[in-house]
């Protein structure tokens, strides 16, 4: 058997990182088995759903690098096959009309909490002639449900799960405008498109037994139901904005990689040993659904931060360059020149060690792409008084003729210089730093120094004075 699974998101807004783990596990799942993985958009609901939150969602997949086979199978363009399915169940007995007016209905859900019941359909029309119809009203197609026994879910995550049938009602099928319901399309398209798995949340567990229900009364075979845990805020709770329950999109905007991105949602909920860095390719090696955790996972920042450090620190240099460029001259208005750039380049090992996101690494690169005269941090100000700045005076005449500009070679020149005029390193390299950098935190000033060059590095202690 070929496995196929499937993500089928509602584009009633972004792609939430919820959506985007269960799109995750289901890519992996397919590519582990060498299967397929399939995209379904289920715009049924034409009132909320709209095109920007379909091209989000697209855009987040791909931003992600889940790819997906064969064409995308949009819902609404189905409906006629969805009413079809129904009408072969009627058809078959395995569904009827009901005629109850939606005042009926109120009254039974009141009757039955005031009898200590729970809430749901009593099967008036199940077995009525049709002939007693009221004039007037236009019937809702029900499922003819198995009112005994039970309904069984062989869960490959949560185990066997099981549902007494006096716990299910007959569902409706078919509206009264003759529009399908979400349970009956999800369960005629999931077959029409082959999945032999579904896995999703667990908050969709109370649908198994309802759509299993639908899959029997059509004879076709029901697939493996995958039911994976919530994601919960590092407190417990559960996730919200605080928590980080925020669009893909919102986290390439907070300057995360979808590499680390799609590292941390793979540990939300699964496990490979002791292993945290993982990579795609060991990914689809070891991901099965067997090493799916039952419990609640927990999302945390502080977790992801780390996490996309460490990819930031092994990605490809030239990748990250692009990516902070753009962000430089966005929050500057200046485009990095030739010079600029070739110091960023110079400069960006040692400046991906201190950052842990994008945004973190284009902020910390502004002090080799920034052009003459820099515009100083105020803790860095205070540091350029009269004295200092008379210092770094003395340290640019005394740099003027040193020619081996490397880091080793500057951290000998400069204390040198700092012993000949008995002072303490300190009050040379804090007020150097300032002046070179416009801040009071920065790489190693000698590394500084190096990346910047000789004519750069007097030229900025020439503004100094």
């Amino acid at each position: 058997m070929t496995v196929v699974t499937r993500f089928a998101p509602t584009p009633t807004r972004f792609l939430h990182i919820g959506g985007a783990r269960t799109a995750l596990f289901n890519w992996l799942y397919a590519r582990h088995t060498g299967g397929q993985f399939l995209l379904r958009i289920e715009d049924t609901d034409r009132k909320r759903s709209t095109e920007e939150a379909k091209a989000a969602i697209i855009d987040g997949l791909e931003w992600l690098g889940i790819d997906w086979d064969g064409d995308i199978v949009y819902q609404s363009e189905r409906a006629d096959r969805h009413a079809e399915v129904a009408h072969a169940m009627l058809e078959a007995g395995n569904a009827y009309h009901c005629w109850c007016t939606p005042e009926v209905l109120q009254t039974m859900r009141e009757t039955a909490k005031a009898d200590g019941r729970q809430p749901r359909y009593d099967g008036t029309w199940r077995d009525r002639d049709p002939s007693e119809a009221p004039d007037g009203v236009d019937p809702v197609v029900r499922l003819r449900a198995p009112r005994e026994g039970e309904t069984v879910i062989d869960d490959a995550v949560q185990g066997k799960v099981v549902t007494a049938n006096t716990q299910l009602d007959d569902m409706i099928l078919l509206r009264a405008d003759g529009t399908p319901t979400y349970m009956l399309s999800v369960v005629v398209d999931d077959h029409d498109m082959g999945i032999t798995h579904i896995i999703r949340g667990d908050d969709h567990l109370t649908n198994a037994a309802r759509q299993a229900q639908i899959y029997r009364a059509m004879g076709w075979d029901v697939p493996t139901f995958a039911h994976i845990p919530l994601i919960h805020g590092a407190d417990g709770a559960k996730l919200s904005k605080r928590h980080g329950a925020l669009g893909v999109d919102a986290y390439r905007d907070m300057g995360y990689l979808p590499e680390a991105i799609r590292n941390y949602l793979l540990r939300l909920g699964w496990s490979h040993g002791d292993d945290e860095i993982i990579s795609t390719e060991q990914a689809i090696e070891w991901f099965d659904l067997g090493d799916v955790n039952k419990g609640a996972a927990r999302f945390d920042f502080a977790k992801l931060d780390n996490l996309n450090a460490q990819y930031i620190k092994t990605a490809e240099a030239g990748r990250l360059l692009g990516l902070i460029a753009p962000l430089i001259e966005a929050d500057t208005g200046v485009t990095p020149s030739a010079a600029a750039r070739k110091r960023l380049a110079a400069g960006l090992d040692g400046l991906r060690s201190r950052s842990k996101t994008i945004l973190e690494l284009a902020e910390n690169a502004k002090i080799y792409s920034s052009d003459r005269p820099l515009e100083f941090e105020e803790k860095a100000a205070v540091l350029l008084d009269p004295d200092a700045r008379g210092r770094l005076a003395a340290l640019r005449t005394a740099l003027e003729d040193h020619d081996d500009w490397t880091e080793e070679a500057l951290e000998t020149a400069v204390k040198g210089h700092a012993e000949t005029q008995d002072l303490k390193l300190g009050l040379i390299a804090q007020p150097l730093r300032a002046v070179l950098t416009g801040r009071t935190a920065s790489p190693g000033i000698f590394e500084v120094m190096a990346v910047l060059g000789k004519d750069e590095t007097l030229g900025r202690l020439a503004d100094a004075a």
